[in-house]
């Protein structure tokens, strides 16, 4: 080990059969842990020659503490030493010492930002911690560094997938397999994946099909099962997972194929059964999140309420653990307060807002904290025959990260916004919306012959005041559900959203409030073309608030919305399986079932829970 680039102990596999032991999803050839060459010696390195000799074999034959000791004698005499760099964070990663890789694989990104393979390592290590926001701008930066690279596209359209990107994932598996001319099982796995996340079933069956024909390849069965199970193909996901355990009878991922399936038919003794049977040939403690995920899921169907508290809670505590992704509050608190200190009342009503355009489909804003309701929403509006499903869009999140930029400004969102007032950036807003627009015609979001398309990124409301200004006209549905609920609801998901707050049930609590504060700020700073839709008036009595919804938009109620069940658009969040039942109201006052378990967070929510007029009941 002599360089960043063998970020783990050489181990002995097949490079151009086995999966690398890093765990990107790569082929051991692929990853640049294993294949890419050693740094070339510089003349920096004379001094270093020896110790770095030295630290190498000392890594390899696994004297961490010796490498370790030699990279930071280094290190002090030469802070940005690329080799000794790479041995310091191979260690700490061998060792579970993830915030300490985490700083390293930061400061080497840092240090040497026009390295491609730097930038595809930091790339890795974060999509690996899950962590996709911060992996974007290396996979960015690596494709623009190294553009005919087929690892460039690989990561990339990972990292589009693992964004919900599903489109932008698609363009970089396509352009691997133009690089390399030939079938390969990564590249169309990740393209099978981008095509599942578009809806495009058959086209996914096809490359898993393809695939296949080289042999039973267990990842290949439990992604196609998967993807049937998504689309309400019950029965050939419970054939392929047939294949998948002839492959590996009692591999765990498999067990937890079958658990997924079973509770999506509601046979929820039988995935329960299925789950104690795993656990108990697996080491205490190597249960692994999703199968904790799924028990906690699995028990709240069976009424076992504390039992599933319990397992939510050790779902997070691992997350935690293997992610290092805790709550940005900080950030968060600060990101909140230069929005409120901004969008005042008096400053609102001076700032210019665009023209709406009538050329083009119009957006459709649905915001609401993760679980509250978004995605039901969006279904209903999508079966409509004037409105096409945007989906989460990260176009008003991207904006905030380019106005500075674009404006000009010597400050940041949203004190860039301030620099409309000048003269010289008279009309800039309606610039500003065609970006908006431009991007979301380019990336899908608008159908042909529609009159809107929806916007449901999770939390898209920290910029409510933003989207008032680029789109005065367009409506803003906005799902309220118990707040006890929603926070219920988000801490037992694995949502990444608001700054990872979901990582416990207090910061959750804590986020929801100070997003709710904020929410209210926005509404008595300016006028905006809003509405509150309550979840449980929605469930209560459908047809009267979906009326009332189109109303406020200003189309014609269609009754086929009201089966927005039987919509065959995929839904990529976590309610995918929700939607695609008719209403219910099994997830109505919820918290009732947790209430000893949710009192800690009841001090945090009460405001927002009076506010809104929620009570709490036992």
């Amino acid at each position: 080990m002599t360089d960043l680039l063998e970020a783990e102990r050489p181990v002995a596999v097949d490079p151009e059969r086995e999966p690398c032991p890093c765990g990107s999803g790569l082929r051991a050839v692929r990853c640049c842990r294993l294949n890419l060459a050693r740094t070339p010696r510089t003349p920096a390195d004379g001094p270093y020659a020896e110790r770095l000799a030295r630290m190498s074999q000392a890594y390899e034959d696994g004297e961490l503490k010796l490498a370790e000791t030699l990279a930071l004698e280094i290190l002090d005499e030469a802070p940005g030493q690329r080799e000794a760099l790479g041995a310091l964070y191979n260690v700490c990663k061998d060792q579970g010492r993830m915030q300490a890789a985490e700083v390293l694989v930061r400061r080497v990104a840092v240090l040497y930002p026009n390295d491609p393979v730097c930038q595809m390592i930091a790339a890795q290590f974060f999509l690996a911690r899950g962590a996709p926001g911060e992996a974007h701008p290396h996979a960015r930066m690596m494709v623009r560094l190294a553009p005919e690279a087929v690892q460039s596209h690989m990561v990339m359209g990972r990292v589009f997938n693992a964004m919900n990107a599903p489109r932008a994932a698609e363009h970089h598996f396509r352009r691997a397999l133009e690089t390399t001319k030939a079938p390969d099982r990564e590249i169309d796995l990740g393209l099978a994946g981008a095509l599942r996340g578009r809806g495009l079933f058959d086209e996914a069956r096809a490359i898993f099909a393809r695939v296949l024909e080289q042999g039973e390849d267990l990842g290949v069965l439990l992604a196609w099962a998967s993807m049937e199970e998504a689309d309400r193909k019950f029965e050939a996901a419970s054939s392929l997972l047939d294949r998948a355990a002839a492959v590996a009878p009692q591999g765990p991922r498999v067990a937890l194929g079958r658990v997924a399936l079973l509770r999506r038919a509601k046979a929820f003794d039988m995935a329960l059964t299925e789950l104690q049977a795993l656990e108990a040939r697996v080491e205490e403690g190597e249960l692994g999140s999703a199968a904790l995920a799924e028990k906690g899921q699995v028990l709240d169907a069976l009424g076992r309420y504390d039992e599933a508290f319990e397992a939510f809670t050790a779902f997070k505590a691992w997350m935690r653990e293997a992610t290092g992704r805790t709550y940005a509050a900080d950030e968060a608190a600060d990101q909140v307060a230069r929005l409120k200190d901004f969008f005042t009342p008096g400053r609102s009503r001076l700032l210019p807002r665009a023209q709406v355009r009538t050329d083009i489909a119009q957006p459709i804003f649905v915001v609401g904290f993760p679980r509250s309701g978004t995605t039901l929403v969006e279904q209903t509006l999508a079966s409509h025959p004037a409105i096409s499903a945007g989906d989460e869009l990260h176009i008003i999140h991207n904006l905030t990260e380019r106005l500075q930029p674009l404006l000009g400004s010597p400050g940041p969102y949203p004190t860039a916004l301030s620099e409309l007032w000048l003269g010289d950036r008279t009309g800039q807003i309606d610039t500003l919306r065609d970006l908006y627009l431009n991007e979301a015609e380019r990336v899908g979001a608008m159908e042909p012959g529609k009159r809107w398309f929806t916007d449901k990124m999770p939390l898209n409301e920290t910029h409510l005041g933003l989207i008032g200004l680029l789109f005065p006209a367009a409506p803003v549905i906005h799902l309220v559900r118990h707040p006890l609920d929603v926070v219920l609801s988000a801490f037992s998901n694995g949502l990444t959203h608001g700054f990872n707050c979901a990582a416990e049930l207090e910061t959750t609590a804590r986020h929801y409030a100070l997003i709710f504060d904020l929410m209210e700020t926005y509404l008595a700073a300016m006028p905006i073309r809003y509405k509150a839709v309550r979840y449980e008036a929605l469930v209560e009595d459908q047809e009267a608030e979906v009326r009332a919804l189109f109303d406020f938009i200003g189309e014609p109620f269609d009754p086929g919305v009201l089966d927005f069940h039987e919509n065959t658009r995929p839904a990529r969040t976590a309610s995918y399986a929700q939607v695609a039942e008719k209403l219910y109201d099994r997830s109505r006052y919820r918290y009732r079932n947790y209430l000893r378990h949710l009192e800690p967070v009841i001090p945090i929510l009460e405001p927002a829970i009076r506010s809104l007029g929620y009570t709490i009941e036992t």
